[in-house]
C-alpha cells in the first residue's frame, strides 16, 4: 500500500484514516477494539480523534474516544504501528473554544493521559479561536514540538486567510509550523475547501486530511432518493442534499461504481484521494463488515474519465 505524506511533517499514512468519533458513542469498547484491529491488520495506520469526542452524548464529558484509543494501544501493544491523530481547542466545558497556551497545556497532558502515550503524532487546532492570537497558539503548539510531547501540528476548520496567516507567523517566528489541515471536503461538497484553501494546501504543501468524506452517508449509496431517508436519524440533515445536482450525483456514482465493480462509496472515496493536496480522506465504520467494504476504495484505481464525469457531475 503506497503511503502518503502529512505535509512536511515526515509522518506517512495510508490512503484512509480511521475517524475514531465513534468510539465511546455508536461502537462500544469491545466493539472499538475490533474495528481497531481489522483497521490495522489490513495495512492502514492513521486513527484520528479529539479531545472532545464524543460530549455531545448526554452524559459524556469528551474524551470517552481517545481513552478508548488508550486502551487498545495498552492491550495490543502497537504504539509503534499506528499514528495518533487528536485534536484541542473544542469546548470542553469552558463555554468557547479555546487554544489558548494555558489551555493547550492542560488540555495535552490530559489526552496524553487517556491516549496511554507518551507522544501524539499529530497534535490539530480543532477550531478558531477568535479570542487567542495565533501567535500565543503556535508558540504552545512550538514548545510541545520542542518538548516532545508533539511530533508535529495542523488545523482544523480554519478559513485560507487564518491558515495562511498562521503559516507566515510560523516562518517570522520560528514556531513549529501547521503541516496538515483538516477540511469538510467531498464530492458533494466541494466549495469546503476547492478555491484558496485547496490552493494554499498545494503550494505551500499542506495534507488535507478530509472529514464528512461521504456526506455524512449521503454518498454512501445507502439512499437512493429522499423517500430511502424516512426513519432515518439523517432525514433532517440530509433531505435538502436530494436536489437537481444530489440526484446527478449519486446516478453518476452509481453508473461509475457499475463499471468499475465497486460500490458508490468506494468510488467516493477514489475520487477524493485523486484531488489536489488530499492526503487522506476520514472514513469511519461501526461494523467489520461496513469497515472492509469501505477500505476496498484505495484498491479501486479510477480512470481520467471516470474522475472527469464525476467531477462534471458535481460541479454547481
Amino acid at each position: 500500500m503506497k503511503m502518503r505524506a502529512l505535509g512536511h511533517s515526515g509522518l506517512s499514512t495510508a490512503p484512509l484514516v480511521f475517524g475514531g468519533n465513534v468510539f465511546g458513542w455508536t461502537a462500544d469498547k469491545a466493539r472499538s477494539f475490533e474495528l481497531l484491529d481489522a483497521f490495522v491488520e489490513a495495512g492502514f495506520n492513521a486513527i484520528d480523534t479529539a479531545d472532545a469526542y464524543s460530549r455531545w452524548v448526554p452524559g459524556h464529558a469528551g474524551g470517552e474516544s481517545e481513552t478508548i484509543i488508550g486502551e487498545w494501544l495498552k492491550a495490543r501493544g502497537r504504539r509503534d504501528d499506528v499514528l495518533i491523530l487528536t485534536k484541542v481547542g473544542s469546548d470542553m466545558g469552558q463555554g468557547h473554544n479555546d487554544l489558548s497556551p494555558a489551555w493547550i497545556e492542560r488540555a495535552v497532558e490530559d489526552s496524553l493521559r487517556r491516549l496511554n502515550t507518551d507522544v501524539i503524532d499529530l497534535y490539530q487546532a480543532h477550531f478558531p479561536d477568535p479570542d487567542t492570537p495565533q501567535e500565543e497558539t503556535l508558540a504552545a503548539f512550538d514548545r510541545l514540538v520542542k518538548a516532545g510531547k508533539v511530533r508535529a501540528i495542523g488545523v482544523s476548520n480554519h478559513s485560507a486567510e487564518a491558515t495562511a496567516e498562521a503559516l507566515a507567523i510560523s516562518a517570522r517566528e520560528g514556531l513549529a509550523r501547521y503541516q496538515t489541515l483538516q477540511p469538510h471536503y467531498n464530492l458533494y461538497s466541494r466549495a469546503t475547501f476547492e478555491g484558496p484553501l485547496q490552493e494554499l494546501a498545494v503550494r505551500e504543501g499542506l495534507g488535507a486530511i478530509t472529514y464528512f468524506s461521504l456526506e455524512s452517508g449521503f454518498l454512501s449509496g445507502k439512499y437512493a432518493s429522499v423517500d430511502d431517508l424516512k426513519g432515518s436519524p439523517r432525514a433532517a440533515s440530509l433531505k435538502d442534499r436530494f436536489d437537481e445536482r444530489g440526484v446527478r450525483i449519486l446516478a453518476t456514482l452509481r453508473a461509475v461504481a457499475a463499471r468499475n465493480q465497486a460500490t458508490p462509496a468506494q468510488v467516493a472515496l477514489a475520487w477524493l484521494l485523486t484531488r489536489p493536496g488530499v492526503a487522506a480522506p476520514i472514513v469511519s465504520a461501526t461494523t467489520l463488515e461496513q469497515l472492509a467494504d469501505t477500505l476496498k476504495a484505495v484498491d479501486l484505481a479510477l480512470s481520467d474519465a471516470d474522475v472527469a464525469e464525476l467531477t462534471a457531475a458535481s460541479d454547481a
